[in-house]
């Protein structure tokens, strides 16, 4: 080979590589957004931000009820100042509203329980969460997985209130009572309006 000929492949093989790279440079890089959910109570609106690619199934799950309208009409039928403020099960008249089969536990997705988190409630039992949720209003470690045990599953943390948090401690600072064998229940009803997915 040439020395003429060695040059000119040099040359073209650096051409390429630069038209590539900039081509490459050229495209925008696709973000992937997060789903959001916009929540308008009659103290006003929020927004939750959800996680599925730390918590799959609980966001898949969340957000059938929220596609299904499930939420609409349902109430905060607990409210604990200095803990969490919990809804999305029951009607006004504290009926509780029927749900599809619980999900599985994804508590140890290494989320936390902090401050505007969102978690799903459940019973005792680590499995048995359906669409009834809670958002965190103080630093709640002790919700948090340890091990996979009854006592410390913890609670599955799926996405967090980016906008409203004002309205959210609108609804923590509700004063409560007891309603129908239920404790802190608001004295003046909390409604979940209307949930929609925003994104």
């Amino acid at each position: 080979m040439t020395r003429r000929l060695f040059l000119a492949l040099k040359l073209a093989t650096l051409a390429l590589f630069l038209s590539t790279t900039a081509l490459a440079e050229s495209e925008p890089t696709k973000k992937i957004e997060n789903p959001q959910v916009l929540f308008e109570t009659n103290l006003g609106t929020f927004i939750m931000e959800l996680y599925p690619d730390k918590a799959p199934n609980t966001v898949k799950n969340f957000l059938m009820y929220v596609n299904d309208g499930f939420y609409d009409g349902t109430i905060f039928h607990r409210v604990i100042p200095n803990f969490m403020v919990q809804g999305g099960g029951f009607t006004a008249d504290m009926k509780k509203k029927p749900t599809r089969d619980p999900i599985s536990n994804e508590a140890d997705n290494g989320l936390r329980n902090t401050v505007g988190t969102v978690a799903m409630a459940r019973t005792s039992d680590p499995h048995s969460a359906t669409a009834q949720f809670f958002i965190n209003v103080a630093k709640n470690s002790f919700l948090d997985y340890r091990e996979k045990t009854n006592r410390a599953w913890g609670y599955a943390v799926f996405g967090r209130v980016i906008k409203g948090m004002k309205t959210v401690n609108k609804i923590r600072t509700s004063p409560t009572g007891k309603v129908k064998g239920m404790i802190d229940v608001p004295r003046e009803t909390v409604t979940i309006i209307k949930a929609r997915q925003i994104k």
